[in-house]
């Protein structure tokens, strides 16, 4: 069965002929800057490229492109794109919502004077409309992947209809849902874009877990679906008192599924919110350091985050009210992004949101070494400490180029009164150049522990 690709060809200007072959999901920005994915030459033949030029989001068959507001446009098949006016900087062009344009076979887009030509390889198609996966319905067009298990659109937004379907199915005796057979529903705990987690109870013995159930926005291709098993399984090995343990999961009918350990707590944006938006010191600190020997043990074993927010950092509270941070989803979120099953999601009006990304990770994709989730849990540690992003993300700003044209603001200038041996350990664990301040979890948490303490 033949895999989608994507392949850029590079078919005209001085660096030509080059090509660039996709077969995974992936962003690339184009661009004269050293960290651009396709750079072209910072020299007098190509001034007219902007360091940060455009974006391209790439889910083979699927590409988009879209301008950042360069001086001088994107060309898509002769027509310009995106270009800012003469009196704007690029910083006022990224407060505008510059269109995306979807790509298709053939092609072509211009930047400079250099031109490039979309190749698509797309996979073979059902001869017959495909059927969601989960309730039956028969999908449109577009979802005849012949390799693809398709889930409609009324079932991404009714998880909780389709996880009902898949707990009715466990008990009579589908052999691949057979660890959710004696798991009954409790409540929804919440949802996101790709799905939702709820508190369900297993009937004998009355555990308590978060059953996580995630909805593919594409065809989930048989590639894909063993691509994402394969992440998650790495992660079900992790067995630490700051990480949310892992139990069990699957796939069935167009769905995966998750049970996860539970947190009486809830989740530090939550706690956040009741605290009125921030933490005092003595608060937030030994969050931030059970959160830190938690990514040094999954760090250890090879496995990196990659999405680390307040959202999946987990508070379980004791009888005696102690609490104990746990970092959950170790990479769920990320490989279910990268196995490409979430669709055309980054650039677009819902995609998720970077607040808590390194630029290495906007530019690079697939960038994925453990001085990510220092860097991210750096930021929510300031948030905690100044309720406050480090970097201002204003409205209508397009939040991908803020990260790749801003720094984080020295959390001093946010909260004078915050320690200064505290604020300079955590304002270089927010660098970003020439590298990640803090590449290691316990280097940064000993810095951290030794300012507090001091």
């Amino acid at each position: 069965m033949t895999a989608p690709t994507v392949t850029l060809h590079l078919v005209k200007g001085p660096l030509a002929p080059r090509t660039y072959d996709f077969a995974e999901r992936t962003t690339c920005v184009l661009g004269r800057a050293a960290e651009c994915t396709v750079r072209l030459p910072d020299d007098a033949q190509h001034r007219t490229v902007s360091r940060h030029h455009c974006l391209l989001d790439i889910n083979p068959p699927d590409l988009r492109i879209r301008d950042f507001g360069s001086r001088n446009g994107t060309f898509v098949n002769g027509a310009k794109i995106g270009q800012r006016a003469p009196h704007q900087t690029p910083e006022e062009a990224a407060s505008q919502a510059w269109p995306e344009h979807d790509l298709a076979d053939g092609d072509e887009f211009r930047i400079g004077s250099t031109v490039f030509r979309v190749e698509v390889l797309r996979p073979t198609l059902r001869a017959e409309p495909a059927r969601c996966a989960a309730c039956g319905r028969e999908g449109p067009g577009d979802t005849r992947d012949a390799d693809g298990a398709y889930v409609c659109a009324v079932c991404r937004d009714e998880p909780s209809e389709v996880l009902k379907l898949l707990l009715a199915a466990a008990r009579e005796g589908r052999e691949e849902l057979s660890t959710l057979a004696d798991y009954e529903l409790l409540r929804e705990l919440g949802r996101g874009g790709m799905g939702a987690v709820y508190l369900a109870r297993h009937r004998d013995t009355r555990r308590q877990v978060a059953l996580k159930v995630m909805l593919p926005k594409v065809a989930a291709r048989a590639e894909a679906r063993a691509r994402f098993l394969r992440e998650v399984a790495l992660t079900r090995s992790l067995r630490h008192t700051n990480i949310a343990a892992l139990h069990d999961s699957g796939f069935a009918d167009g769905t995966f599924f998750f049970t996860i350990e539970y947190c009486r707590g809830g989740s530090l944006d939550k706690l956040l919110r009741r605290k009125g938006g921030r933490l005092p010191v003595d608060e937030a600190v030994p969050l931030a350091l059970q959160a830190l020997a938690g990514l040094a043990h999954a760090h250890d074993q090879g496995v990196v985050h990659r999405d680390l927010s307040p959202g999946n950092i987990l508070l379980d509270t004791a009888p005696d009210g102690a609490t104990t941070a746990k970092v959950s989803d170790f990479g769920l979120a990320k490989s279910f992004d990268q196995a490409g099953l979430s669709g055309l999601t980054r650039t677009g009006a819902a995609a998720g949101k970077p607040w808590y990304l390194p630029r290495q990770q906007v530019v690079n994709f697939r960038y994925a070494t453990a001085a990510v989730d220092v860097w991210a849990l750096a930021a929510c540690l300031y948030q905690m400490l100044t309720g406050r992003l480090p970097r201002p993300f204003p409205r209508g700003r397009d939040p991908w180029h803020v990260v790749l044209q801003t720094e984080a603001t020295p959390i001093r200038k946010v909260a004078p009164d915050l320690p200064g041996r505290l604020a300079a350990v955590l304002d270089q664990a927010l660098r970003e150049q020439p590298e990640i301040g803090f590449t290691d979890a316990t280097a940064f948490a000993d810095a951290l522990r030794s300012a507090w303490k001091g």
